[in-house]
């Protein structure tokens, strides 16, 4: 189990029944988490926030004075972004980009693109002959490299190729210097090849696509002046104490730049940054007791937390960090449901097998009325599309900043 902060615990109890499920963010753990990343990176490192994992303005708010700029997907992230957080340096990376989202991106200023794939290195040329901020744009291709073990990419699941072939390379850098497309700039290379890497893999990683782009630009006889190596640093849900290792990291950077005084590396970490601070609180309705097992039934259930919802029989996610937050008050006339074997299963409210949010875990008198805490949820959990499904109300959002204002909600 995993217990929240004493500010998050004083939140998440004083929240009434009607108010839960909810978010509860700690504003303060995110900025000195932030902040510590910042410092184990060395001058010559980027670091942009990959904004999928969340979006919640306050997040992007704590995050400005760490961070160069966000890495942006989509052109709904582009539109929330620029709204959000104002004046910032975008990248816009995201496959199978279309016509509409690259002129959007170029109307609003946007001047950094991760190109995916040839076809979409022909729309971004001839939008920007006429929509181009400063009749130019920077371009970083992304290939498909290979990697010295194909298991580590996406932690050992399998995935679609992600942007062009590496037996591209010399057309794509042909048609970009060669005066094809004088808007166009190659600054450099995109290569986010992996998820959930610890910090020696993805290390390894980023030596093997710094070596690839020094050959080619050395094949060509230019200056590349970037590599963007990506995110997927891991975020462990079975051992949350076990963090990524910014430090070692950032001192295998310093390296790798010193040893290519020409070159700027940036990286796009999102769920590295932000699953930490966020927290979904919900609590328990009732308690069922089964042939075999009992059942603690929460308010709201797997569709609030999608790294309980997306789990698949076949591609098996650890359960999400949780823990118990006694309520000792009871204000009702009947008799009050309790666990009465020394293991419980946690579902929600809806009638389906996949609802299940911890399967089969130790919380011997776990009552109705008590808070259950997931942890690790400030990445990749409320954006969920399915809510409506069973018409659950929207979980509240609530951002806790010791030292400040005490926060504020949502």
């Amino acid at each position: 189990m995993n217990t929240p902060s004493l500010a998050v615990r004083d939140r998440i109890l004083t929240l009434p029944p009607t108010e839960l499920p909810a978010y509860v963010y700690d504003l303060a753990a995110l900025r000195a988490h932030a902040a510590s990343v910042r410092a184990a990176l060395p001058e010559r490192v980027e670091l942009y926030y990959a904004t999928q994992a969340n979006q919640e303005p306050e997040i992007l708010t704590a995050l400005a004075p760490y961070v160069d700029g966000y890495k942006v997907s989509t052109d709904s992230e582009l539109d929330h972004v620029t709204r959000a957080a104002p004046d910032h340096p975008l990248a816009f990376g995201g496959r199978d980009k279309t016509p509409t989202e690259l002129l959007d991106a170029l109307e609003r200023g946007v001047t950094r693109f991760l190109v995916e794939s040839e076809y979409e290195l022909y729309m971004l040329a001839g939008l920007a002959q006429r929509h181009a901020p400063d009749g130019r744009v920077a371009v970083l291709p992304r290939f498909d490299l290979p990697v010295a073990d194909r298991l580590l990419t996406d932690g050992g699941r399998g995935r679609r190729t992600s942007g062009l072939d590496p037996a591209q390379a010399d057309t794509i850098v042909g048609l970009l210097t060669d005066g094809s497309y004088p808007n166009l700039e190659l600054c450099g290379v995109y290569a986010h090849l992996a998820n959930g890497l610890h910090a020696t893999e993805h290390l390894a990683v980023a030596e093997s696509v710094v070596a690839w782009t020094a050959e080619l630009a050395a094949r060509h006889g230019l200056r590349l002046t970037e590599v963007n190596v990506g995110g997927g640093m891991a975020v462990d849900y079975e051992h949350p104490e076990r963090r990524f290792d910014w430090q070692s990291y950032g001192e295998g950077l310093a390296r790798l730049v010193a040893a290519h005084p020409e070159l700027t590396l940036s990286i796009e970490p999102g769920r590295a940054l932000t699953a930490y601070c966020g927290w979904y609180a919900s609590e328990v309705l009732d308690v069922e007791h089964g042939a075999s097992e009992d059942f603690a039934v929460v308010r709201g259930g797997g569709v609030n937390l999608r790294t309980s919802e997306s789990r698949r029989p076949d591609q098996p996610w650890p359960d999400q960090p949780w823990s118990v937050l006694e309520v000792d008050v009871w204000p009702y006339s009947w008799p009050r449901p309790v666990v009465r074997r020394e293991r419980v299963t946690l579902t929600g409210q809806l009638s389906t097998s996949r609802d299940i949010l911890v399967r089969d875990v130790r919380a011997p008198g776990l009552r109705a009325g008590d808070r259950v805490v997931f942890s690790l949820a400030g990445a990749y959990t409320s954006s969920v599309p399915h809510r409506a499904f069973a018409r659950f109300p929207e979980p509240g959002f609530h951002f806790v900043d010791p030292g400040t204002d005490g926060g504020q909600s949502r």
